[in-house]
């Protein structure tokens, strides 16, 4: 039987590397950089506004130099910031834990495409440092450390490209200190609007939770409200996500906001996640489901698709780069709210109660846990990513986290009450699973 805290010893998880900042982190970020520069003869490397970055950043820089790269550092700049420099190299690699809380950090690998290194990339990677293979390139081979210029710029114009039209709507910005303080705030004033800034000094000490969750925007959600704006936006701390308030004050969740994209830019084809909300098939579209995380949407929508996202706040529009990308998505978001008021758009659209948590994983056997869960009585039962079961009137999907020791818990339901309802048979039969 596989313990969930097995599952949790893995290098990569769904999105990269994320650790603690320690001396072993440092450690690892060479590692990987040697595994790189072993690998990729030609690497991008940008990093957020983590107080750890820049240090971490010189040891994965060392590690990739060493290893042959020729290396490029991009600066203090978003993930698709970095994906969208990466077109002109082998590989692209960021520096960030994402929405994790400050103390931590960690690094992603990106495709020339804009994807992430798939499963196989990577455990390559990780059996390298494993197996310590790794070797250093003789003194008359070393790689080179260069200054990559025009990153930020670069990402502006290949947006503005897309979305050439101006806007003169109200805007508040939160960037949470954060990666998106570089650019956000210089798209949104070219494409005209006017701004109210909330945290867009790139400091690295995060003001609030750095997840752009509804419970950690009050703020924004004042604000927004205060100054009578059309829109609110928020960030995480790589900017590869992104969420919105509408014009009422309220927050919109990932599914209403990736309905409202995907209907704005007339798409057909839309590549979601298996925890999104059953709504969007109703609207019409034709919808691949995939397993939780960005990696797996960006490989679905290599045969097809207009637009992917889930529920986080990760958007993927393949017209620019298969990297989730909250910057074109902050610029969708205020074009949107320019033609029709965002509160009429989120209204419009078919909802259902849908419930979100998690518990901690300790001692959790998921084999023991699935078998629990059959009491329930499902019509079916996708193992896909986790344990989903299906209901005629709804649906529950228990799955391990791949970013922290957590089970993560999703029900929804076409009434309230059977949401709670089956949202509270997880908990319990994870809280059953755990005392075995």
């Amino acid at each position: 039987m596989l313990c969930y805290n097995q599952l949790a010893m893995k290098l990569f998880g769904t999105s990269g590397i994320r650790r603690l900042y320690n001396k072993d982190l440092l450690r690892l970020a060479v590692n990987v950089g040697l595994a790189v520069g072993n690998l990729y003869g030609r690497v991008v490397v940008g990093r957020d506004t983590r107080t750890s970055g820049e240090v971490i950043k010189n040891a994965l820089l060392a590690g990739l130099a060493a290893g042959g790269a020729r290396c490029y550092d991009a600066g203090m700049i978003p993930t698709p910031t970095v994906a969208c420099c990466a077109r002109e190299f082998d590989a692209g690699m960021m520096i960030t834990a994402s929405h994790n809380p400050p103390e931590y950090n960690g690094i992603k690998l990106i495709k020339p495409d804009g994807s992430a290194f798939d499963p196989a990339e990577e455990n390559r990677l990780e059996q390298m440092i494993e197996d310590n293979s790794l070797t250093s390139a003789p003194w008359d081979g070393l790689g080179s450390i260069d200054i990559y210029q025009g990153a930020v710029e670069r990402h502006l114009q290949g947006i503005l490209s897309l979305l050439p039209e101006k806007t003169r709507i109200k805007v508040v910005l939160d960037c949470g200190c954060a990666a998106a303080s570089v650019i956000t705030p210089i798209l949104l004033e070219r494409m005209g609007c006017e701004l109210t800034f909330l945290n867009c000094n790139p400091s690295g000490f995060f003001p609030h939770k750095i997840e752009p969750l509804g419970e950690n925007l009050r703020d924004l959600i004042k604000m927004t409200r205060e100054c009578g704006a059309d829109i609110g936006i928020a960030h995480d701390g790589d900017a590869d996500r992104m969420m919105a308030v509408d014009d009422k004050g309220r927050f919109v969740s990932g599914d209403k906001l990736l309905a409202i994209f995907a209907r704005s830019m007339k798409s057909k084809k839309v590549v979601t996640t298996i925890d999104a909300s059953m709504a969007i098939e109703e609207m019409g579209f034709e919808v691949v489901r995939t397993k939780v995380g960005d990696p797996a949407i960006s490989v679905a929508l290599r045969d097809g698709g207009d637009i992917g996202g889930e529920p986080s706040g990760s958007w993927i529009f393949p017209a620019l780069s298969l990297c989730p990308d909250g910057i074109f998505a902050a610029a969708q978001a205020v074009a949107i709210a320019s033609r029709q008021r965002l509160s009429q758009l989120v209204d419009s659209i078919p909802s259902y109660p849908i419930l979100r948590g998690n518990v901690g994983s300790q001692g959790v056997l998921m084999s023991e846990l699935e078998q629990r869960l059959m009491d329930l009585k499902p019509a079916a039962v996708n193992n896909a990513d986790g344990i989903r079961l299906e209901f005629k009137d709804g649906w529950l999907l228990i799955r391990p986290s791949g970013t922290e020791p957590k089970i993560r818990i999703t029900a929804e339901a076409r009434d309230e009450t059977r949401a709670h309802q089956l949202y509270d048979a997880g908990i319990n039969a994870i809280i059953k699973s755990a005392r075995t």
